[in-house]
């Protein structure tokens, strides 16, 4: 059975609220996911939530049941609490009536295996948690092996990712690494590597693409650094016809990945 919280000042409570901020999903190691399905899309790919907090009125919701039992025969906890609470944990005025928190997770680069998908989302100094969450909702969506992310990166935990990524959090490879880090162990082994870059006059559309691929983006506002993209196999750009000089990064990244996909051999 669920423990019942109705009020604000109970201490997990006040953890789980300090879970928004990236210090104490560090300090703790535990991150939020808000909704249903999302907490569904975790459970089915065998994540089941540390606490699983929901609406009096979902109680008897079969679905939000059967995680919750799961959940408590698995060492987690259940809790029944009131909308006004569930708001104050995701920060919402019109909250999910379903919230998880979650053990985070990540896969060292050494423990990837590149073998496992012909497609590769790598991201450098990436900023926004919407594009990082869309990111990796287009790697589920395209069967990526997973999101590599390089340099200082937006938290991939944070509450925004989570909601962009639609799930996709809990079905992707998640690595992290320095560039020093990800070229070396990129070196080591098969792949190409392929930039989306303006330094460049060879349409995305014109290569062939081996497998693995890794679709390399850089910075929201600043795209690659120089020496980066001289350290990619291939350079590509997409064509603007207007007058923007560029896609936004999350869009960009989801054209390239069905393109690698209908141009790989």
């Amino acid at each position: 059975m669920p423990r019942e919280i109705t009020a604000y000042s109970n201490p997990l409570v006040k953890r789980v609220r300090a879970l928004r901020e990236k210090r104490h999903r560090r300090e703790e190691g535990l991150f939020l996911a808000e909704g249903l399905r999302i907490v569904a899309e975790a459970e089915e790919a065998g994540r089941l939530p540390r606490y699983i907090f929901h609406a009096r009125e979902m109680r008897d919701h079969p679905l939000l049941r059967r995680i919750a039992n799961a959940c408590e025969a698995a060492g987690g906890e259940a809790v029944e609490t009131t909308a006004d609470i569930l708001g104050k944990l995701s920060g919402k005025d019109n909250p999910q009536t379903v919230l998880g928190v979650y053990d985070e997770f990540e896969t060292d680069l050494a423990a990837l295996d590149r073998g496992a998908s012909g497609i590769w989302l790598v991201a450098q100094a990436l900023r926004d948690p919407g594009n990082l969450g869309t990111m990796l909702r287009t790697g589920d969506a395209v069967g990526a092996g997973g999101l590599i992310l390089v340099d200082e990166c937006v938290d991939p935990f944070s509450l925004e990712a989570v909601r962009a990524s639609m799930g996709a959090v809990f079905t992707q490879a998640i690595a992290r690494a320095s560039w020093a880090e990800f070229i070396g162990w990129l070196r080591a082994g098969p792949g190409t590597l392929v930039a989306l870059s303006l330094r460049t006059e060879i349409d995305y559309r014109e290569p062939t693409y081996p497998a693995p691929t890794f679709l390399l983006v850089g910075n929201e506002a600043r795209g690659l650094p120089a020496e980066y993209e001289d350290a990619c196999d291939l350079r590509v750009k997409l064509p603007m016809r207007g007058k923007a000089d560029s896609l936004n990064a999350a869009v960009a990244t989801a054209v390239m990945a069905y393109t690698v996909l209908s141009l790989a051999v």
